[in-house]
């Protein structure tokens, strides 16, 4: 077996364990980056005219009021949530992690679940930095971003997985 399977086996060991998380990691972000501005742009007007995104990428600027912003961010965080789950949990259980602890719904309904929590509370507190202190949108996706992976790397190798 090459060294490029032995890596993507399950079986190699804790540390490509937690690089092959990483990376997945870094691709469901990716995804989930994406979905969120595609929402953030079109159907959820909440980017302003100060946003990285809208000075970066072109992207349009809504002129709505922090509140209205704050919800349209955690209704946009949620869809975005949805789809970058999904591809986290097949990549997961593909490549990183052994199932076979739970039953694979049941897998599949903690891996949510605990998603869900995290990005909850994640997307709660970038909502409350949006309306509390007027923190730029992109700045509080990037924040919600860090809390969710810390906390789903932890609950995920000790409480969905076999190991």
């Amino acid at each position: 077996m090459s060294a490029f399977r032995r890596f993507l086996s399950r079986e190699a060991g804790a540390f490509a364990q937690f690089v092959k998380y990483a990376v997945i990691g870094v691709l469901s972000t990716f995804v989930q980056i994406v979905v969120f501005y595609i929402l953030a742009a079109t159907v959820l007007k909440c980017l302003t005219p100060d946003d990285w995104a809208v000075r970066l990428l072109k992207l349009p600027a809504a002129d709505i009021s922090d509140a209205l912003r704050g919800t349209y961010f955690f209704v946009a965080t949620a869809l975005a949530f949805c789809v970058s789950n999904l591809f986290c949990w097949v990549l997961n259980r593909l490549f990183v992690f052994t199932p076979g602890r739970h039953r694979w719904y049941v897998e599949l309904a903690l891996f949510v679940a605990i998603s869900a929590l995290a990005m909850v509370l994640a997307a709660l507190a970038g909502s409350w930095l949006i309306t509390a202190f007027g923190l730029m949108t992109s700045l509080a996706a990037l924040v919600q971003i860090a809390f969710s992976f810390a906390l789903n790397y932890v609950a995920r190798r000790f409480l969905v997985f076999a190991h």
